[in-house]
């Protein structure tokens, strides 16, 4: 798949993030390019994200190990199937994060 990028300025959250469960194997490159100051934390959830009633304040949101409360450029990768992933800023932030998400596997050209 292509990659997408989210861009989020001071306090707040990308969108979500819809990931391919039918991807196999399901590797998704996870990076985070900080400009200025910024804490952040990389989420994902395996809540169906495309149900009627579903809001992201409602979801089950674990945080990444390798990529909670961070300030500096980061990449890590998600090795097992999740449906939406995000990235969150916290409170203090006055810069930005440039996160990118690229998941690959299966064949063909997206």
């Amino acid at each position: 798949m292509r990659p997408a990028v989210f861009n989020v300025s001071g306090v707040g959250e990308s969108n979500i993030y819809n990931l391919d469960l039918y991807i196999s194997p399901n590797n998704t490159t996870l990076a985070a390019v900080v400009t200025g100051t910024v804490t952040y934390t990389v989420q994902y959830t395996f809540d169906d994200i495309f149900a009627k009633n579903f809001t992201p304040a409602g979801a089950v949101w674990f945080n990444h190990p390798s990529m909670t409360t961070q300030i500096g450029s980061l990449v890590s990768n998600l090795a097992f199937p999740a449906t939406g992933v995000r990235i969150t800023t916290a409170a203090g932030t006055t810069g930005s994060v440039v996160f990118t998400v690229i998941q690959a596997g299966g064949g063909g050209n997206a």
